[in-house]
């Protein structure tokens, strides 16, 4: 995996032990996607994802915002010279971004603080898990420029809202708070402003630790139910338990069991 920390990049990307900590940087802009931040963030993730030493993965946004979602500035001057290919984006960008923090095997955590809106929430529902600010600022926000869903949100957040709840959410455009947000189901913890970056590290380092390849099935297997009936999702879980079965991480947790010591898992 390769380090950026260059100031003027779109996407920092460093190592933290076997945590990979990927930052939005343009805290001037509240970190809105722009077609270089766009491809600078799908090439972290994708690092991220493909390298073994990494086994928990840290996001989160510079300066007072985690991600206000598109560059309108460039969406509009999209829109004027060249309106039928505007939103390829949606499917070029948008779709290969989400489904990297979604389906990597790997737990990756969003430590979310200042504006989290459109993109920048599906991104964030995108993530295993999450930790607020508590001042964070959360919303749909597509409608309020006459468009819908897109990032996966009509996936994910009726998936941790509920229906009804994401109906209104996004049909209003209403803006929620974090403490709103976990309440209605959107799994994550609410810290003081000041320490929502230490504990995302905190809490991606725990993750770090543990039995990465148990983590990757257990993403599978909550993905895929929603898909299946429970026979289908009985036979997945032992398929899953087989493989896992031949792991060192799970030989070795066993004995330490028998042994009343901790496990130390190696992440394979």
């Amino acid at each position: 995996m390769d380090t950026v920390t260059d100031e003027n990049a779109p996407v920092l990307l460093e190592r933290d032990g076997g945590v990979a900590v990927v930052t939005l940087n343009r805290p001037d802009r509240r970190n809105a996607l722009d077609a270089r931040t766009k491809t600078a963030l799908r090439r972290a993730l994708e690092d991220a994802a493909s390298d073994a030493g990494v086994r928990a993965v840290l996001l989160t946004g510079a300066g007072g915002a985690f991600c206000v979602g598109q560059d309108l500035a460039e969406h509009a001057a999209a829109l004027r010279d060249d309106p039928e290919h505007a939103f390829d984006t949606v499917q070029d960008d948008y779709a290969p971004i989400v489904r990297l923090p979604a389906t990597m095997g790997k737990p990756v955590v969003a430590a979310v603080a200042g504006t989290c809106v459109g993109a920048g929430l599906a991104l964030a529902l995108a993530c295993d898990l999450r930790v607020f600010a508590e001042d964070a600022v959360l919303g749909t926000a597509f409608t309020g420029i006459g468009l819908t869903c897109d990032s996966g949100l009509s996936w994910t957040l009726p998936r941790a809202v509920g229906e009804s709840r994401a109906r209104e959410l996004v049909l209003l455009g209403e803006t929620f708070t974090a403490a709103e947000a976990v309440a209605w189901g959107v799994s994550g913890r609410v810290v003081p402003r000041q320490e929502v970056a230490a504990a995302g590290r905190a809490l991606a380092a725990r993750l770090a630790v543990g039995p990465t390849a148990a983590y990757a099935e257990s993403k599978r297997l909550i993905a895929d139910a929603w898909e299946q009936d429970l026979d289908t999702a009985l036979a997945s879980e032992a398929r899953a338990q087989a493989r896992l079965g031949l792991t060192t991480d799970h030989a070795g947790a066993v004995e330490a069991f028998l042994g009343k010591r901790r496990p130390v898992f190696e992440g394979r």
